[in-house]
């Protein structure tokens, strides 16, 4: 509930644009924990499960939500649009990774988020009708080519299934983000994510009763919190922020942040999992954080031409 107040409320001082980015980067950082939670909480729970109860915990929190703020009802040509984002990241994305992460650690998995920003920057042409200058797509291409090239580098043995389920993911959940912030114009960020959840609420608790262990007790505390963290974290208060960044700062553009997220999960899952961080993820670091430096400076519109 506080998240959502300061998220509402705080406008830092600063102009819209960068208002929006500091919102993207809170996402982003609540975003990073994703992949190494959901890695912790699989090791004691199944990975169908694990993302209908998250869905349907969230679900209920935003339900909770819309009605604490009497928020009115979406309009009609909402609808479809609010069944896009539901799923690609309600339901597409949390399972695809989940599933993914069976075969997969979480050190490799999460590089791939690097492909995140173009993903969202294309369907944020498509979807969001942005049209960023010539050299964001230099940028965005350069920044993705070099998370790629270190996963490339440092995933050699990783499992062809688990690179294909986290591709399927990327593409979803690029959709989904785009769509979304596109609704948040005008439904507002928190709105968004909660409408989402609700519309997937009917059929993500009868799946969460249905898949339930039938047994906690030999659960970890571990997976627990991990469940806990991605319910309430990744499934929603991320959202908050990064839906608001997105339309507040563009799609395209803010998106690029998705960049960094894969070296602060890498070291997420460095101290949590004790999985291997590469001394090169500094270095890809660097040229990650320069072509987000240039991605969020062409990211505006290219001016139109004039006449001849």
């Amino acid at each position: 509930m506080l998240c959502i107040l300061f998220s509402m409320r705080v406008d830092f001082s600063m102009d819209k644009t960068t208002n929006g980015w500091v919102s993207g980067m809170v996402g982003v950082l609540i975003f990073s924990g994703s992949l190494p939670a959901t890695r912790i909480a699989v090791q004691g729970l199944d990975p169908v499960f694990l993302t209908v109860a998250r869905a349907t915990i969230a679900g209920t929190l935003g339900l909770l939500l819309l009605l604490v703020f009497r928020e009115a009802r979406p309009a009609r040509r909402d609808l479809i649009p609010l069944v896009v984002v539901a799923l690609g990241v309600v339901v597409g994305f949390p399972l695809l990774t989940a599933l993914a992460l069976r075969h997969v650690n979480a050190a490799h998995a999460v590089v791939f988020v690097g492909l995140l920003p173009l993903s969202t920057a294309i369907f944020g042409v498509l979807r969001g009708g942005e049209r960023p200058q010539p050299a964001f797509w230099l940028f965005s291409a350069l920044g993705s080519g070099a998370v790629v090239a270190f996963a490339l580098r440092h995933g050699i043995d990783a499992s062809p299934i688990g690179d294909a389920l986290m591709l399927a993911a990327i593409v979803v959940c690029g959709l989904g983000y785009a769509e979304g912030a596109r609704l948040s114009r005008h439904l507002g960020g928190w709105q968004v994510i909660s409408w989402a959840l609700v519309l997937s609420l009917p059929v993500m608790l009868p799946l969460a009763w249905w898949t339930r262990p039938a047994s906690f007790e030999g659960v970890s505390h571990a997976a627990l919190w991990g469940l806990a963290y991605v319910s309430l974290f990744s499934m929603l208060i991320g959202f908050v922020f990064w839906y608001r960044g997105l339309a507040l700062g563009g799609i395209a553009g803010v998106g690029q942040l998705q960049l960094l997220q894969p070296f602060f999960g890498l070291l997420l899952a460095g101290l949590l999992l004790h999985e291997q961080v590469p001394p090169a993820m500094i270095l890809v670091t660097v040229v990650v954080v320069a072509c987000v430096a240039g991605a969020r400076r062409f990211s505006r519109t290219a001016p139109a031409r004039p006449a001849v």
